[in-house]
């Protein structure tokens, strides 16, 4: 993959990033969406930026972002392919960097959760799951009510 970023002037620019064309980029699909959303914010959506600054946590309410990549691929062990990132953003709030793993959603549910995701369970899927576990420092594995996308995309982010 090639380090090289190629700025996008328009919404329709990150179509030729996503997975499955044209299956995702349809209205009322998030592929679709985000990118709009995001486009016309000329940085973090309203919506974005209110749960940020709602949090109270201070380093999040002055974020602003710095570089914007649609559907950022990360590696991780254990599968056929990486973890693509719905927008990875490299945020700055005073002199700290911030990494921000974005899953946009439309309609759609935040991922299986673990205990179907596991349901006959690939030796390479439990070869992920024990990488997350230690890349996210857990002491044991999450309740099976996790999410496992909240889980990849905080790694995502880590990583």
């Amino acid at each position: 993959m090639t380090r090289i970023h190629v700025p996008a002037e328009g919404p329709d620019d990150w179509k030729r990033f996503l997975a499955k064309p044209d299956r995702q980029w349809r209205k009322g699909y998030s592929a679709r969406a985000l990118p709009y959303c995001w486009h016309e914010a000329e940085g973090f959506p309203a919506d974005v930026h209110s749960v940020f600054s709602d949090s109270g946590v201070e380093l999040f309410e002055q974020l602003e972002p710095l570089l914007i990549l649609p559907e950022h691929k990360v590696p991780l062990p254990g599968g056929r392919r990486p973890s693509q990132n719905d927008i990875w953003v490299l945020a700055r709030s005073g002199d700290d960097l911030v990494s921000i793993a974005v899953e946009g959603k439309v309609d759609e549910a935040f991922g299986r959760p673990l205990r179907q995701w596991l349901e006959d369970a690939s030796s390479g899927k439990r070869e992920r799951l024990d990488f997350l576990i230690d890349e996210l420092e857990l002491s044991a594995r999450p309740p099976e009510g996790t999410r496992y996308q909240l889980m990849h995309r905080t790694a995502s982010a880590i990583i």
